[in-house]
């Protein structure tokens, strides 16, 4: 154990890192070495900031602690504290299972872990944080909460309602993480599309700080997460269609396609607007790359929903997908209202299809890459390439190039790269610059 160290172990979303991210910055301030290496663990202070969206992510949590009160029973750490989602929504029931804790701290109260081990919390330094990514890129949180009420979503039980950061304040952060050395910023929020609605009389304003973001020196690409279909924001079509380093991405979960399940889910669309909206993007912004992610085994979904689910997949061909098997959260409407009348089995076997299916799209549209050049950022070396991303390409979800080390090049940088080989989740390419 090492005094004066704290360890930060994130679980979940990139939104939990940054608050991972700002926490660290407040130790620091306050004389403490800070570390995030969930393998090498040994601080007199640890705390987990947990993930609570579904049962595998309450699980992951859960067993974490546990590995580390055994840690702390061997004398390799000291004290231990829970923070983030899942004592959020089940502080009441962990406190009484995980009695050897030494805290509980929700999603929004972590500041008091500072002031509660005798340190100060400095506000004026709320936006600062230490960067856990590579220090070219950032994600930066535009807001918190969602008002959305999709029938089987935990997250506002968790964070509550919507509410955006102010304009002036998500610019000036990345002003300063721009001034940094940070070219990449990966904006992010449970409702990214609905931002500014709580500021601007009702009026999303997520096109407009985009557009101001783009001008700031420095920022090389900024890429955009966890857009909802319902309502969408159009005239950001336009600003990413003329910035460019607005990289045609766009991270915007659909879930389903049948439209009963849809009514069920409560998400406030419909097959036909979600094939619009789908048309209306791919005209807008020749190019795009669409991420979405989809749920199997909602209550209710039939043989004939989940055939028209994957019918649409092959149709609409998307360049980055992922899936999950749905989960009955207590708390939620489709919880209180439905019955999880789909069995675990039947779930997996339709997770395991629709994979499939994508895994072969994926394959197909990278073999199209197949001797074209893109604009690629390096993020790291290893030991047989330097592995980098294309604008299509977000850090951790997406497929990566990886290139030949017959060349000296520096990450954090851009360069020319051709594509010249393809696999369904990996690019492989040369520098030409």
């Amino acid at each position: 154990m090492r005094k004066n160290r704290v360890d930060i172990i994130t679980l979940g979303c990139s939104k939990n890192l940054v608050d991972s991210e700002q926490l660290m910055w407040q130790f620091r301030l306050n004389g403490y070495t800070v570390a995030h290496d969930p393998a090498k663990v040994s601080g007199e202070i640890v705390v987990v900031n947990t993930c609570a969206f579904i049962g595998d992510a309450q699980e992951e949590s859960v067993n974490a602690i546990l590995d580390l009160e055994d840690a702390r029973r061997q004398g390799r750490i000291g004290r231990l504290f829970v923070m983030g989602c899942l004592s959020e929504r089940f502080r009441d029931e962990l406190q009484r299972e995980l009695p050897f804790v030494d805290k509980f701290y929700g999603k929004f109260d972590w500041k008091e872990l500072l002031r509660d081990l005798g340190k100060s919390y400095h506000s004026e330094h709320a936006a600062d944080r230490i960067l856990t990514t590579p220090s070219h890129y950032a994600y930066l949180k535009i807001s918190e909460g969602c008002d959305r009420t999709c029938a089987y979503c935990s997250i506002p039980l968790i964070t509550g309602r919507h509410r955006s950061r102010p304009e002036e304040d998500v610019l000036a952060e990345a002003r300063q993480l721009a001034g940094a050395g940070v070219k990449e910023f990966q904006l992010v929020a449970q409702d990214l599309t609905y931002y500014g609605t709580d500021l601007h009389g009702g009026e999303a304003s997520l096109p407009a700080l985009v557009e101001k973001m783009s001008d700031i020196a420095g920022v090389e690409w900024i890429r955009l997460h966890y857009g909802y279909p319902a309502h969408f924001p159009f005239d950001l079509l336009r600003v990413m269609r003329e910035r460019e380093n607005v990289c045609r991405y766009l991270d915007i979960a659909l879930q389903h396609v049948s439209d009963p399940v849809l009514q069920r889910m409560r998400r406030n669309t419909t097959r036909d607007e979600t094939m619009r909206l789908i048309d209306r993007l791919r005209a807008e912004v020749p190019g795009i790359h669409l991420r979405t992610t989809l749920m199997v085994g909602y209550p209710g979904e039939t043989a004939r929903d989940f055939e028209e689910l994957l019918q649409f997949v092959r149709d609409v061909r998307f360049e980055r997908m992922g899936a999950f098997a749905y989960s009955h959260e207590s708390g939620t409407y489709a919880f209180e209202h439905y019955r999880d009348d789909v069995s675990e089995e039947v779930k997996q076997e339709r997770l395991d299809s629709l994979m499939r299916v994508q895994e072969k799209i994926a394959w197909e549209l990278n073999e199209e890459k197949t001797g074209r050049v893109y604009r690629t950022v390096i993020d790291r070396e290893e030991h047989d390439y330097f592995v980098g991303r294309t604008e299509f390409d977000s850090p951790e979800v997406d497929p990566e190039v990886l290139i030949a080390k017959d060349k000296k090049i520096g990450t954090g940088e851009f360069y020319d790269v051709r594509i010249k080989s393809a696999e369904a989740f990996e690019l492989y390419g040369e520098i030409l610059n």
